[in-house]
């Protein structure tokens, strides 16, 4: 008898949701569980035949995966998404169609006040369109549901979280004189720049848009919670592609700044180290042919070399104040010079043994390639979990789960406890 497909306790039987698939706000919300952010093969499904349509397919995949891949609706997905991907995605998303009810998370999105926005309504921002299939389905949003409003000519201002004083000052008051002349401020809610971005922009009156990696119930990070409650209560929007409940981990951070790049008419770095992940906001606003622009800083401070690297290389336009940086975002359609991001450089000075300890540990990871990299993150740090659920919180089928389990296993990233998994606790 020939191996099961699919790693699901139902593969090859009838696979059944409590909630109606044709709905298109309930199958596009179940879409933004399902699915990785910018996972490009479900966006590519969801293209051709609709959220709908996308989820009744994999249903009928995992029942009968040869009768799903016959022809039929799939006809012309052949010259952007091949088979063998479309057999490694239905893995992927297969083990959480189990728990697979995006009522649950709409409840909770309606006790927080907030809205569903799918791409065909009338708050969806128009510069998602520009990220094609890598856009996302649907978008959580807890306060103003209008973002289309809030991000028309709103400009993107991000940088490190290890921040200085100066780069503080300078983001807060650039978002308050963006604000002052009428534009928005977008930015990612973290610490460092992102939450003096924020602050400006909320001091000068005005509203600012957050763009979350986890769910719009889970504040994060927990210094900033208050921040967050303001900037949601105040006329702005604390945005997420994954539905409440749902985990900041490290991919969905830097899934998310595809978004903010996206979203603003320029994006602005105002402090970025070598590793920065604001480096990853700039290279996405360069794909999107987004204007970009870059802030300068001491020549010894190691939280600008990021901005440095992007102003010698010719990827950014050196902005000072919030003058420059409106001439900067009326630059729209002007293709920027400069290709990807370079490597990382030298370790970061700014981080304390203990972060540093902690980033050499997901390097580690990271060099162990996929889905290695996504099943560390996907691991507990205190407890344990259990086999199928890292699979869930990775995106990842079972035997890829095993598969990375095993590879971090082997070089200690990874610790069985009975039948659970978890990262080793730290030496000390």
């Amino acid at each position: 008898m020939a191996e099961p497909l699919f790693d699901l306790p139902a593969a090859g039987t009838r696979v059944d949701l409590p909630f109606d698939v044709a709905d298109p706000r309930l199958a596009a919300a179940a879409w933004s569980r399902l699915a990785e952010p910018g996972d490009l093969v479900a966006g590519a499904l969801v293209a051709q035949l609709g959220a709908p349509g996308a989820l009744a397919w994999v249903l009928d995949a995992v029942r009968d995966p040869a009768r799903g891949l016959c022809g039929g609706a799939l006809a012309d997905l052949g010259t952007s998404v091949a088979t063998t991907r479309l057999l490694d995605a239905v893995a992927r998303w297969a083990p959480r169609l189990e728990r697979l009810d995006p009522r649950r998370e709409l409840r909770v999105l309606e006790r927080l006040g907030g809205t569903l926005v799918l791409p065909e309504d009338d708050g969806w921002p128009a510069g998602l369109a520009d990220l094609d299939t890598a856009a996302p389905f649907a978008l959580w949003v807890r306060g103003s549901g209008d973002l289309a409003d809030l991000t028309a000519g709103s400009v993107a201002v991000v940088g490190a979280r290890a921040s200085t004083g100066y780069g503080e000052h300078v983001a807060a008051e650039v978002s308050a004189g963006l604000v002052d002349r009428g534009a928005g401020v977008v930015s990612g809610g973290a610490y460092g720049i992102d939450a003096a971005a924020h602050r400006g922009a909320v001091a000068a009156g005005g509203p600012t848009v957050a763009v979350l990696a986890g769910g719009v119930d889970r504040l994060y990070p927990p210094g900033n919670q208050d921040l967050l409650r303001r900037i949601a209560d105040g006329g702005g929007a604390l945005v997420s592609e994954v539905p409440p409940g749902s985990a900041p981990y490290k991919q969905r951070f830097l899934a998310r700044n595809r978004i903010i790049a996206a979203v603003s008419r320029a994006t602005v770095v105002v402090e970025a180290a070598w590793r920065s992940g604001a480096l990853s906001t700039a290279r996405h606003a360069t794909d999107l042919f987004r204007p970009l622009g870059a802030v300068p800083g001491p020549v010894t401070s190691a939280t600008s070399t990021g901005c440095h690297m992007l102003l010698r290389d010719g990827r950014a336009v050196c902005v000072t104040d919030a003058d420059e940086v409106l001439e900067l975002a009326s630059a729209i359609g002007v293709r920027p010079v400069g290709a990807e991001t370079g490597g990382p450089g030298p370790r970061d000075p700014v981080l304390g043994p203990v972060a540093a300890a902690r980033r050499a540990t997901a390097d580690r990871a990271a060099a162990l390639g996929d889905p290695a990299r996504l099943v560390w993150d996907a691991l507990p740090v205190r407890a344990s979990a259990a086999l199928e659920s890292v699979s869930r919180a990775a995106g990842l089928s079972v035997r890829e789960t095993l598969a990375g389990l095993g590879v971090l296993e082997q070089h200690g990233l990874a610790q069985r406890e009975g039948a659970s998994w978890r990262r080793p606790p730290a030496r000390r």
